[in-house]
């Protein structure tokens, strides 16, 4: 390529434009700088990644909530990303008993304070009309780390030893969404129950915005899934004799709950009696 007699240009290249050395010249367009394209950050494609193997409409990850003091809020899983984990096993059916007589009752609630801590929740027949009592609690149920109790209290000789048990300060009675539990056992049983803690209470502690409940906690804590029957959580929990699919459901809910509070090696400060 042959260089212009004026400087140290080459043929072909093109000069700045200069009206007063080039009073004639036309004046070039700006030249406009050319855009590159924007490679997406690793958390916003591994979000859609995410969005398509779920099936959901691609959409920008939303931002992490803050916590009160500035800290960022850990988020709890969905109930569809929590449908991808390997399911919590439970107990199976020869580890969850049914006391049916005032000795196995009083054995069992015996057995139950000496452990110290229970996994805890209830049952109640559920009501579909506006205005409609339930008159629950139909089903209390009490988990070891082996083993649940079912107690069903429309067996007379359970209800006295049941009450002593709710309102025991020597049991620590561990679960999720307990109180609403609190009105529904002082107007079928006439104690309160106490001695309670209510793991709901301790994610929220720990900066989770919203009602954790078994089925997140149990994603977010032991990276399992926990299946809950909308048929079987509607069922009749008044019947004289429980399903062995109501069976499993009342005492893997006890026993749930139990086994997250064991994985999230709470501090002594955070368990109150």
């Amino acid at each position: 390529m042959e260089r212009c007699c004026t400087g140290g240009l080459l043929v072909g290249d093109v000069l700045p434009y200069n009206s007063r050395l080039f009073p004639g010249m036309p004046k070039s367009p700006p030249q406009k700088a050319k855009k590159t394209a924007k490679r997406p950050s690793t958390s916003s494609w591994l979000f859609r990644s995410i969005s398509r193997l779920l099936g959901r409409p691609e959409k920008t990850p939303p931002k992490p909530a803050l916590h009160p003091h500035g800290k960022t809020r850990p988020l709890a899983p969905t109930k569809a990303e929590t449908a991808l984990l390997e399911p919590f096993s439970g107990l199976s059916p020869d580890r969850i008993f049914v006391p049916k007589t005032k000795a196995e009752c009083v054995a069992a609630a015996n057995e139950i304070l000496a452990a110290g801590v229970a996994g805890f929740d209830t049952e109640a027949k559920p009501t579909f009309r506006a205005g409609e009592k339930s008159g629950g609690p139909h089903v209390v149920q009490f988990a070891l780390t082996d083993k649940a109790f079912i107690f069903q209290l429309h067996r007379q000789v359970c209800q006295k030893v049941v009450a002593g048990l709710i309102e025991s300060d020597r049991l620590l009675k561990v679960g999720f969404g307990l109180k609403n539990d609190h009105g529904q056992i002082r107007n079928r049983l006439g104690v309160s129950l106490n001695a309670v803690l209510d793991l709901d209470n301790i994610f929220r502690k720990r900066g989770y915005k919203h009602q954790m409940g078994v089925r997140a906690a149990m994603g977010s804590v032991l990276n399992l899934s926990f299946p809950k029957s909308k048929s079987t959580t509607t069922s009749n929990w008044a019947a004289p004799e429980l399903t062995p699919r109501q069976l499993r459901y009342a005492a893997n809910d006890a026993f749930a709950a139990l086994k997250i509070m064991e994985a999230l090696d709470l501090k002594p400060d955070e368990i109150r009696r």
